[in-house]
């Protein structure tokens, strides 16, 4: 079974940046594929970004692609989000997730306890 941990969260003033971090607990982490989402107060828990298991191909929500941008090395089981120039609305609780690449929560099989981001001035 295969445990994901998220790291990196915090608050941050808007404009500012956070890298967040996914380490996985197995070595056949680098034939997987993997995403982040997010889950604000009283909405749903909505896409963010996946890669390929390679790292070849990758999808970042419309929104979101001129600030944020996902990475993995394989090489440490990890995958990361840089997210950049952060806005209030970027705020919630980020779930590192992996068995897909898809933008539908239900299609991945492995997920993390949640890292929060808050940007508050």
């Amino acid at each position: 079974q295969m445990q994901l941990v998220e790291s990196g969260g915090g608050q941050v003033r808007p404009g500012e940046s956070l890298r967040l971090s996914c380490a996985a607990s197995v070595r056949t982490f680098d034939n997987i594929p993997a995403g982040w989402f997010r889950q604000a107060p009283g909405k749903e828990r909505e896409f963010v970004a996946a890669i390929t298991w390679n790292g070849k191909t990758r999808r970042v929500l419309e929104s979101l692609k001129d600030r944020f941008t996902i990475s993995r090395d394989n090489a440490k089981n990890m995958v990361y989000l840089q997210m950049n120039n952060l806005k209030p609305e970027d705020t919630a609780v980020y779930y590192c997730a992996a068995g897909s690449w898809g933008p539908a929560a239900r299609e991945y099989d492995y997920w993390g306890q949640g890292t929060q981001v808050t940007v508050s001035s």
